[in-house]
């Protein structure tokens, strides 16, 4: 376990006096902000994969349908 001092802007102060457990609310909503960044990672990584294959899977699709016409 760590210990931060950190700074907070006056608005966001005065709505994390209302919270109870105020360590346990911020490295939740901490957690939950790092696996959104994360996952949106995840998907711009999966986006420049399809794109970057993109023309070879509809070369490989045009010969597919190449082929099945041909054996109708």
């Amino acid at each position: 376990m760590k210990r931060y001092n950190i700074t907070i802007p006056d608005e966001i102060s005065e709505e994390l006096a209302k919270i109870p457990n105020k360590s346990r609310f911020i490295a939740e909503t901490l957690s939950e902000k790092l696996e959104r960044m994360k996952n949106e990672e995840l998907d711009r990584q999966l986006i420049e994969g399809y794109k970057a294959v993109k023309k070879e899977d509809e070369k490989i699709n045009a010969e597919w349908e190449s082929a099945t016409r041909e054996s109708c």
